[in-house]
């Protein structure tokens, strides 16, 4: 589906022109954006092999990746054989030994790069067999190719917003009195996949405010019935073929009244407004501005409490982030969130969020899910 070699190509480029001469990845989404090795369903108790911290591989350029798994990898996890060298290290072997042969073997005499969330373990054992002054972080060598979306990629993006519309629509009918954050949470999950995702792309969240009072499926309240008057966020996203997706919509417990109508429009009035200055060039901290402006013009910024969004693709957070202090240029295909929320302590809270592309003259909404506010009578 994807074409690996060519991704691997740009990024010998990269790594030439700075001058690295390796660059060890452990599974991650950008070894899973370079070979198409798939990333594990994260497990909130760690999983592990022995010699499990070798796991991953070796780019040089004008080379063919060099992997290392352990057996039980390799058996297990590994859906499909890489393109490149496999060396398998079984539980019997010294994998020590054999991860310092493959590393000297590269040849390698100037500077290494690593995955920036590699194993201590594991880079303390490239720093044995290559020196420790060789050593520097790697991921925004890989980030940098992964921010600007292809058109296959941006397939597999809609393909894992279909999952959370899909979900979205099953749910909404949920928001009853009586119900709890819990039992939405657990219906989004099931909806999830059934309608196609290999996972949630992050901890599904539904709440209604940010105090400890509120009704929260991550704290104590998850399992509290909500009551008529009561507005309820969700923030869930899907994987397809590697790429995720990040959406929000707020359900309404009840009839809204008339100040919660007008909040609701100017949440929505801040992310057209945010949506509408992601053109190219354009810093991505002037994106947030502009989300922000309509938000703090009507007198509420102090509860809009988060960035307007942050990069998505193989990860549910990537760089660029739609923040303040991000003041990176957009490009034509970078993709990320829009996220308003407004959330007014002790009344009532609102948020939606989207995922966008830049193009030259402002962002394009991959979504199509309406945006109207919802309210269950």
């Amino acid at each position: 589906m994807f074409d690996y070699a060519e991704r691997q190509r740009r990024l010998a480029e990269r790594m030439d022109a700075e001058g690295v001469d390796v660059l060890f990845l452990a599974p991650s989404a950008d070894l899973e954006y370079l070979t198409g090795v798939e990333r594990q369903i994260p497990n909130f108790g760690e999983a592990s092999y022995a010699s499990g911290w070798v796991t991953g591989a070796f780019f040089v350029p004008g080379s063919e990746p060099v992997f290392v798994f352990p057996r039980m990898f390799a058996a297990f996890d590994l859906r499909e054989q890489p393109r490149g060298e496999v060396v398998v290290v079984t539980e019997m072997d010294d994998g020590v030994a054999i991860f310092e042969r493959v590393a000297k073997g590269l040849g390698s005499t100037g500077s290494v790069a690593i995955g920036d969330r590699v194993w201590a373990e594991t880079t303390l054992e490239l720093a044995r067999s290559f020196g420790i002054e060789r050593l520097r972080t790697g991921s925004r060598l890989v980030n940098e190719l992964r921010r600007v979306k292809t058109d296959e990629e941006l397939g597999a993006m809609q393909r894992a917003i279909a999952t959370v519309e899909q979900t979205m629509a099953a749910v909404t009918p949920l928001v009853r009195p009586g119900a709890s954050m819990a039992q939405v949470a657990e219906a989004v999950e099931h909806e999830l996949r059934a309608a196609g995702s290999r996972t949630p792309s992050f901890a599904t969240h539904i709440f209604t405010g940010l105090d400890h009072r509120d009704l929260d499926s991550h704290t104590a309240t998850a399992n509290d019935p909500m009551t008529e008057g009561t507005s309820v966020m969700f923030d869930f996203g899907g994987v397809v073929d590697g790429y995720c997706s990040d959406f929000g919509r707020t359900v309404y417990c009840g009839e809204p009244p008339d100040d919660y109508r007008e909040v609701y429009e100017i949440m929505l009035a801040a992310q057209e407004a945010g949506s509408a200055a992601a053109a190219a060039g354009t810093p991505a901290s002037e994106v947030n501005a502009a989300c922000r402006r309509p938000i703090e013009e009507a007198g509420l910024g102090e509860h809009f409490r988060h960035r307007m969004g942050h990069g998505i693709g193989m990860d549910v957070h990537e760089r660029p982030f739609i923040s303040t202090e991000d003041d990176t240029p957009l490009e034509v295909g970078m993709t990320f969130t829009d996220e308003p929320s407004i959330i007014i302590p002790g009344r009532f809270s609102v948020r939606i969020e989207d995922i966008v592309v830049c193009e030259e003259g402002g962002g394009r909404k991959l979504n199509g899910y309406p945006a109207a506010l919802v309210a269950n009578n």
